[in-house]
């Protein structure tokens, strides 16, 4: 199962803060935060809007974007969100 396509996501929370994670099935993981089952920080903040995701080719490399991306910050996101813009 580990060489299956995986993602990282942000969602925006609806307090402005940013929250990261990694799943198969981004509209999936975002709907689950939404119904409450998602991360216990998200219950918390919700609803939550995808405002990013990035696809990796399997769930090693994404949790390991992941933890790169929770480690640099918030101004990093907000960075990679605004490079991700049309």
């Amino acid at each position: 199962m580990d060489d299956a396509p995986a993602y990282i996501y942000i969602v925006r929370c609806a307090d402005g803060t940013l929250y990261t994670g990694w799943t198969t099935d981004v509209p999936r993981r975002v709907a689950e935060h939404n119904a409450g089952r998602g991360a216990a920080y998200t219950r918390q903040r919700g609803p939550v809007v995808l405002v990013y995701s990035e696809a990796h080719p399997d769930r090693s490399a994404a949790m390991r974007r992941e933890e790169q991306i929770k480690r640099r910050g918030r101004q990093y996101k907000e960075q990679l969100l605004h490079l991700q813009q049309p």
